[in-house]
């Protein structure tokens, strides 16, 4: 699919004598799938819901999604984002974000008889649950995830007797397992595929017996925006990823661009934050964003980029998503009260 931005009505006709490959042939190409996927989509709007039915404020635990648009646009309709549920006025109502809760911050919240709202993301829920089943089952399990990442520290909550951390290639050497034939790997769901597979390789060297999970923990949209990046990056001369530094995923996508042949990539929140010496002899700009970004931010950035040269922008579609994930059900039982 091409696409062709508004042209300038006032700009100066093309010296029709100067052949076009005298010129940089500037274009773009844009990513899809890019920004938000189902779980993030489902967690935005449940505070969004949440603020219009039980009024403001409305407090969240942790950010909802890593996204600096997103948590600035919540906080000027009443949302108060905290680090933790001792921050929250006892009673009051907090939402749980994308990322999952350990079974202990589920605890602390009916202490402070909180009311509460999960919106962890069905795929993370996922991981909780194969987390409890293997622990249950007396596994030892290996979670391939970055260490201090709100989605580990819920997932290794569920079962922190059962579970190790594997981070960096270093830590593979330092994994201890009781019974070499019980042993399972989970994952971080937004990590990269690469990174992942990587780091079983390793652990399936040390123990040849390591079984994987019953189904695929990287999420559909985690793969599908690293597939779309690895399809355009070898043509690109820059990679341009919105996303916020704290984004796991949007991360990724800057070292898959590097990987898949792109020259240079770069990760950025907004479009003023592009320095003009990346553009600098560059004719092809792909441009991508992570699954917790607003499309509004890739917009600013195809106009900026436009103003520019860079005006045409051809499609580089490698997926169609469908998925759709229902609120909360205790949101969506609110919701009908209200009626």
């Amino acid at each position: 699919m091409s696409a062709q931005l508004p042209a300038d009505e006032n700009a100066a006709p093309q010296d029709e004598a100067t052949p076009a490959s005298d010129a940089p042939r500037k274009r773009v190409l844009l990513a899809n799938p890019r920004g938000y996927c189902a779980g993030v989509d489902r967690a935005v709007v449940t505070v969004e819901k949440a603020l219009e039915t039980y009024g403001a404020p409305v407090y969240v635990r942790k950010e909802i999604v890593h996204n600096k648009y997103v948590v600035r646009t919540l906080e000027k309709r009443g949302a108060i984002f905290v680090d933790e549920t001792d921050e929250v006025p006892e009673g009051a109502l907090v939402v749980f974000s994308a990322h999952g809760v350990s079974p202990a911050v589920h605890e602390s919240a009916r202490e402070r008889q909180l009311r509460t709202i999960d919106a962890t993301c069905p795929l993370v829920t996922k991981v909780h649950q194969e987390a409890r089943r293997f622990a249950r089952d007396d596994y030892d399990i290996l979670l391939i995830g970055h260490e201090g990442h709100e989605e580990v520290e819920g997932t290794a909550g569920e079962a922190p007797e059962h579970v190790q951390l594997v981070d960096r290639a270093e830590d593979v050497d330092k994994v201890e397992v009781r019974d070499p034939n019980k042993v399972i790997w989970l994952s971080q769901t937004t990590l990269s595929v690469d990174e992942t597979m990587e780091r079983v390789e390793q652990l399936k060297d040390r123990f040849p017996q390591l079984q994987d999970p019953p189904s695929d923990d990287i999420c559909y949209a985690t793969q599908n925006r690293q597939v779309a990046v690895k399809a355009m990056a070898p043509e690109c001369d820059l990679v341009l990823v919105v996303g916020s530094q704290n984004s796991s995923n949007s991360k990724r996508l800057v070292e898959v661009a590097l990987g898949a042949g792109a020259k240079d990539s770069h990760l950025i929140d907004f479009a003023d934050e592009i320095d003009p010496s990346w553009l600098e002899g560059v004719e092809t700009v792909g441009v991508t964003s992570g699954a917790s970004v607003p499309d509004i931010l890739v917009m600013e950035v195809l106009r900026y980029l436009a103003d520019r040269g860079w005006e045409q922008v051809d499609e580089v579609t490698t997926a169609n998503e469908k998925v759709a994930f229902a609120l909360p059900r205790e949101l969506r039982k609110a919701m009908s009260d209200v009626r």
